[in-house]
């Protein structure tokens, strides 16, 4: 009896069919076969669910974190049709409007008083206010992914599309984004001023990569674009003003599929993820002494080297531990119709949290903020991540405030088995004598690693909450 397809467990699969996080990261929505819910992202806290009957929904997109969401229905049993985005009014409990169209919708992306809906061979921009007005449209390659991005800052204009060639990219400036409205009173920080208008004429085409697109992505600024293709090897960062090669990553040397890039707030660095179920974390700002490179790539300049020797590696990783366990030994699921989650599907994002927040999150502090990952895998797993306190070097990134040691030790799993199946690594023994280069040569590799300061477990459909 081959038992190599199985784990055993009696736990039926959990099943999160989407998980999107809103343009700040404030907030994220998941949806599952019983109806969709809405949490803040750190701390995690169920804010509403809503239970609903008939069919399922392929995406739930939270506009901001307003009371709007954008639905769009699929899976074996669709609650809307997939050619219609339905307009969601949570404080309401029902639907206020719905656009239709003549295929199915590929993908959405929205910002204040804005929507983009992106279709097989076309992307159709629409104002949202009290009435729903077409903007404009524009062609497209066949983009089955439905790839799009948009820049959500006051004042931005950027709508990242696939081009009209495959590997290319449309750059499209839409009015200046909406100033948010304050539902509470007005900070002490300076206001937001418009920026001033560039001198250069912004380019309107980037041609990114030979192959197919399979994520564009963008900071909320929509300063930056970062795009990656079909290889899955190299993920490339490009100015939107200019169209000009920024910096180029590399993910791996193996194909992969990419699943998204997201920028931190601040621009300086950025995480990548794949179906490899790993992390990657680069720096945007300091190359030489953070991103990992070739011991030849000194050597490039006077030797030449293929262009591999030149690359950039991530600075610190993490590996997505595998949820099996969860997954029945009479696999009943597959043989009812249903899909299981892949193991790997995730999204990430962006958080800052201060120093003793991180170590006690029930506690708020005002000590620096350093910027940590949030990673939300389809399988039912939260995970918040710390990022390495890298070695070796004197200055790290701007910005960023690496994690004390307090954060990195303050995380203590209710059970030792539970620590061994969520952290990734598992406890060495002290070696002896002879081993110390060996011990501080793996120390080095294991300061690479993002620290898991905090794991919890989707359960009953109140989820996380």
């Amino acid at each position: 009896m081959n038992l190599g397809r199985h784990s055993i467990s009696s736990t039926n699969p959990v099943q999160i069919l989407d998980a999107k996080f809103d343009a700040e990261c404030e907030i994220f929505a998941a949806s599952t076969p019983a109806g969709f819910a809405v949490y803040r992202t750190n701390p995690l806290q169920l804010i509403r669910k809503r239970e609903l009957t008939g069919g399922t929904l392929a995406a739930v997109l939270p506009l901001h974190a307003s009371n709007i969401l954008f639905l769009l229905g699929g899976g074996r049993s669709p609650l809307y049709p997939p050619n219609k985005v339905i307009l969601w009014n949570d404080a309401l409990g029902k639907e206020v409007a719905e656009l239709e169209f003549r295929e199915r919708v590929r993908g959405l992306a929205c910002r204040r008083g804005w929507l983009a809906v992106s279709l097989r061979r076309r992307v159709v921009v629409f104002q949202v206010g009290e009435t729903v007005t077409r903007y404009g449209e524009w062609d497209t390659c066949d983009n089955p992914r439905g790839l799009l991005a948009m820049a959500t800052s006051p004042y931005s204009t950027l709508l990242a599309i696939a081009g009209r060639q495959i590997g290319h990219v449309q750059l499209i400036r839409l009015p200046p984004c909406s100033l948010p409205v304050l539902g509470a009173p007005p900070s002490s920080s300076p206001p937001i001023k418009a920026p001033h208008p560039s001198s250069k004429h912004p380019v309107s085409i980037i041609a990114a990569h030979t192959s197919a697109l399979t994520t564009l992505s963008i900071p909320t600024s929509g300063r930056l674009l970062a795009t990656t293709s079909v290889r899955g090897t190299l993920v490339r960062i490009w100015d939107a003003t200019t169209g000009k090669l920024v910096k180029e990553f590399r993910r791996g040397t193996d194909k992969a599929e990419i699943y998204g890039v997201a920028f931190r707030p601040d621009e300086q660095e950025l995480c990548v993820w794949s179906d490899k179920g790993t992390v990657h974390v680069f720096n945007l700002v300091v190359s030489g002494a953070t991103n990992r490179q070739s011991t030849f790539s000194p050597l490039t300049p006077f030797l030449p080297l293929p262009k591999y020797f030149e690359s950039e590696w991530s600075y610190a990783q993490y590996r997505i531990p595998v949820q099996s366990s969860h997954i029945s030994i009479s696999s009943t699921s597959r043989s009812s119709g249903v899909d299981l989650p892949e193991e790997e599907r995730c999204v990430v994002g962006w958080i800052q949290v201060s120093s003793e927040e991180a170590a006690n999150p029930s506690t708020t502090s005002s000590s620096p903020l350093e910027y940590q990952l949030i990673v939300l895998t389809f399988t039912g797993g939260w995970y918040r991540l710390s990022l390495p306190k890298l070695t070796g070097t004197s200055n790290p990134p701007p910005g960023r405030h690496p994690p004390s040691s307090s954060s990195s030790s303050s995380f203590k799993p209710k059970h030792a088995s539970q620590s061994k199946s969520i952290s990734g690594s598992s406890a060495t023994a002290r070696p002896d004598k002879g081993k110390e280069r060996a011990r501080g040569d793996s120390d080095k590799k294991e300061s690479r690693n993002c620290i898991l300061q905090e794991y919890r477990r989707f359960g009953r459909w109140d989820g996380w909450g």
